[in-house]
């Protein structure tokens, strides 16, 4: 269980906003204890940020007591370098660069210089900025500065430029402005607010990180539900978040990745993230990078002799990427971005026509193209691995008249029907298969897509966030796969608080 504390320098400080049994004054802080398996946030109000003033004592102590604080020590000491926020504007939105122009004043040119220049003067509350056009902006650095109001300029020379920042006092704001802090710290941490506080009966809270507007994500709704419900029978808070909640991540004892993971990309920042403030994570950071990139997977489990459809790494500087295909593999061949899901970016190519089309549309999204043998199957196993440990197994059919699980076209996407059944009903050679082709990859929560033609196995690829939805992979579980998966964080949440 995590817990939440507002340091203020005197308690008049917190006086316009409201009350709340979280806010310490800093003399308070000094003397606060908490035990040492709790999770302790805390959001630094304190009136100045300088070096050894009680803002930056506020800091310095919150870390040497392993509590998570906003802001850090970091924060405050790079918001002292003006070096390292100098920032080009010219490549943001143009409503913001058109709000800046309208909203910036003259300044009378100095000494040698007789370029007249133009200042904007703005000030940001976690991340949020009054003006719509500067969201943007405010967010970014939020996202690179933590601090709870951020007090900044920006000036116009040849172009926008951040001229200066720092931490900006609380205390110090009047009427709107306490409006417009109180509304950015209630979206920031509605934790503040509640009363009474609903979450102290429950051991752990854990953060699942969803995307309501995907069109195919790894959960529905209803999964998603079973998901809460069985976590709150295990003393577990499971509460739903988006990638707007990055910076309340501390609150959380561990992060549940329901949302379809990349590199380049979001969950892979909250992945880092809740690593590096100790939590539980699946997947974690490692498993998003060795899954989503077919590349290294491809080369992964060839090295370490996992059963695969013969492979071709193409690159797309290579003048005979083509022949290779044909002379290696033959057709049909199957040919893949490293990064795409669901069947997203793969190509069945027919002959050698249909393959150099294919694979100059895929080299314009990547440098590097897989080609693989094309095996014919009715189905794809799909095994769910947890831990280590196969939980559950599918048939996922082929779309009829087609040769993919899923047939995207125009606005609807196909699938195929699927069988769902105990693991122990599974050819042991392809569960052997799955487990052997995980721990390569790590302890977290897997999908392993594999063929199988007669005694011959081939994996076709990892999924570190594989679909759960209700009444397809739970249909032989039902709420116990749920469970399972629960209790393991439960598990692990338990284990970290014991160390």
């Amino acid at each position: 269980m995590s817990r939440l504390l507002i340091v203020v320098d005197r308690a008049k400080d917190w006086a316009p906003y409201y009350p709340s049994e979280d806010v310490l004054t800093f003399d308070q802080y000094l003397q606060f204890s908490a035990p040492t398996s709790s999770r302790v946030r805390v959001i630094n109000l304190c009136q100045s940020a300088r070096y050894l003033s009680r803002g930056y004592y506020c800091s310095l102590l919150a870390e040497a007591r392993g509590h998570h604080v906003v802001p850090s020590v970091m924060t405050l000491n790079d918001l002292s370098r003006k070096g390292l926020f100098s920032l080009q504007l010219d490549e943001l939105d143009a409503s913001v660069i058109n709000w800046l122009e309208e909203a910036g004043a003259e300044i009378e040119p100095a000494g040698d210089n007789n370029h007249a220049t133009r200042e904007v003067r703005v000030r940001t509350y976690f991340g949020q900025a009054e003006h719509g056009d500067l969201k943007p902006v405010a967010r970014a650095l939020f996202d690179r500065f933590p601090c709870p109001v951020l007090d900044v300029v920006f000036r116009r020379g040849k172009t926008w430029q951040i001229a200066s920042m720092k931490p900006g006092c609380p205390a110090d704001l009047k009427g709107k402005e306490q409006d417009a802090f109180a509304a950015a710290f209630d979206r920031f941490s509605s934790m503040v607010w509640r009363k009474p506080r609903t979450r102290r009966r429950y051991r752990f809270d854990l953060a699942m990180l969803v995307n309501e507007d995907e069109e195919m994500p790894p959960s529905d709704k209803e999964a998603l539900e079973k998901f809460e419900k069985a976590g709150r029978k295990l003393g577990i808070n499971v509460e739903q978040i988006g990638r707007r909640d990055y910076m309340r991540l501390p609150e959380y004892d561990g992060l549940f990745i329901r949302e379809t993971t990349a590199i380049d990309h979001h969950t892979y920042r909250f992945a880092r993230k809740a690593e590096a403030e100790g939590m539980v994570v699946i997947d974690d950071p490692v498993s998003i990078l060795r899954c989503t990139n077919k590349v290294y997977l491809a080369d992964l489990l060839k090295n370490n002799k996992i059963p695969t459809p013969k492979t071709l790494i193409l690159s797309k500087d290579q003048k005979d990427s083509a022949e290779q295909v044909i002379r290696d593999l033959g057709f049909p061949a199957v040919i893949k971005i490293p990064d795409g899901a669901f069947s997203r970016g793969v190509t069945k190519a027919e002959d050698e026509k249909t393959l150099r089309a294919g694979l100059k549309e895929l080299f314009k999204q990547s440098a590097l193209v897989l080609a693989q043998e094309y095996l014919y199957t009715d189905y794809d196993w799909r095994i769910g691995v947890l831990g280590g440990r196969a939980i559950y197994a599918c048939k996922y059919y082929m779309v009829e008249g087609h040769w993919q699980i899923y047939q995207h076209g125009g606005a609807e996407v196909d699938s195929g029907g699927f069988d769902t059944m105990p693991t122990y009903e599974v050819p042991r050679n392809v569960i052997q298969a799955a487990l052997n082709a995980t721990r390569l990859i790590g302890n977290g929560l897997y999908g392993v897509d594999i063929k199988q033609s007669g005694n011959r196995v081939a994996v076709i690829e990892v999924n570190d966030n594989p679909s759960i939805d209700a009444g397809v992979e739970d249909r032989f579980l039902g709420g116990e796969l749920y469970t399972l998966i629960m209790q393991e964080f439960l598990s692990r949440m338990e284990e970290k608080r014991r160390r």
